[in-house]
C-alpha cells in the first residue's frame, strides 16, 4: 500500500481584497488596525481551504509576506535599499510568453546584519492558534541570500561571502529555536536557488559572486546542514 501525503509549498494567491489593502496601507489611506483585520481574514481563508481539502499540514499561505523571502528583510537591518524586484528578477514564463525582470543595480547588503525582531514567530503563533492540523512555517535557505551580497557594495560590511553567510545562519538558527519554543515541529527551507544553478544564465550570476558551481552546491548543503543541526524534534522540508 502506498501512502501519499501532500501539503502546500507555502504560498497561496493573495485575495483581491488583501492586494488592494496592501496598496491602501502603503499610501496611508488604510489604518494598520483595519489592514490587520483584512490580513488575518486572508490567513483564515487560506487555512480553511487547506483543511477543507483534507491536508494534514497547513500553512498561512504566506499572506503577510511581500515575497517568500521577505520576512528576513522585514525583520533584519543592513540589507540596504531594494524593491520587490530584488526577489523577482529573472525570467518568468506563462501562457502569454516571457517576462524578464532585471536584478536591481544597487542591490547589496551594506551594513552588518542586525535583527530587530523574529522573522516568522508572529506568523506561526497566529497559524497555530487557528488549526488542529500540523502548522508548517517556512524560512529561507541561507544560500538564497547570495542574491543580496555584492562584491562592490558589501565588502566593507562583509569582505567575503562566508562571513555574510555565517551571520545569516546565526539569525536563522535563532529563529528556529524560537519557533520550536512556540511549538513548531515542521519547518520548510525555501531553496529555489539550487534549481537556478541549472540554468546557464542564472548560474553565471552565482559564479560571478566568486564561487564555482561545485562550491555553490557543496557549500549550500553545508549551510543548510548548519542551520538544521541540533534540532532532532523538528521535521525539515525543502522547497527546491
Amino acid at each position: 500500500m502506498i501512502t501519499v501525503r501532500a501539503d502546500v509549498v507555502g504560498s497561496l494567491l493573495r485575495p483581491p481584497e488583501l492586494l488592494e489593502a496592501q496598496k491602501q496601507l502603503a499610501t496611508g489611506t488604510l489604518s494598520p488596525d483595519r489592514f490587520k483585520e483584512i490580513e488575518d481574514r486572508a490567513v483564515d481563508q487560506a487555512v480553511a481551504l487547506q483543511e477543507e481539502v483534507g491536508l494534514k499540514v497547513v500553512t498561512d499561505g504566506e499572506m503577510r509576506r511581500q515575497s517568500f523571502q521577505s520576512q528576513m528583510t522585514a525583520a533584519v537591518d543592513g540589507f540596504g535599499e531594494f524593491t520587490l524586484d530584488a526577489f523577482l528578477w529573472g525570467e518568468w514564463h506563462d501562457e502569454r510568453g516571457t517576462d524578464k525582470k532585471a536584478r536591481p543595480a544597487g542591490l547589496g547588503v551594506v551594513e552588518k546584519l542586525k535583527r530587530r525582531r523574529y522573522l516568522s514567530a508572529d506568523e506561526f503563533v497566529y497559524l497555530k492558534a487557528r488549526t488542529t492540523r500540523t502548522p508548517k512555517i517556512s524560512l529561507p535557505s541561507p544560500g538564497l541570500w547570495a542574491n543580496f551580497w555584492s562584491a562592490e557594495r558589501s565588502r566593507e560590511a562583509y569582505p567575503t561571502l562566508d562571513a555574510f553567510f555565517a551571520d545569516i545562519v546565526e539569525i536563522l538558527r535563532a529563529e528556529v529555536k524560537e519557533l520550536i519554543r512556540l511549538g513548531a515541529t515542521y519547518i520548510q527551507l525555501d531553496a529555489p536557488h539550487y534549481g537556478l544553478l541549472l540554468d546557464p544564465e542564472t548560474r553565471t550570476f552565482y559564479e560571478r559572486q566568486g564561487w564555482s558551481l561545485e562550491k555553490w552546491l557543496s557549500t549550500g548543503i553545508e549551510l543548510d546542514n548548519a542551520l538544521m543541526e541540533g534540532f532532532p524534534g523538528v521535521t525539515f522540508g525543502f522547497h527546491v
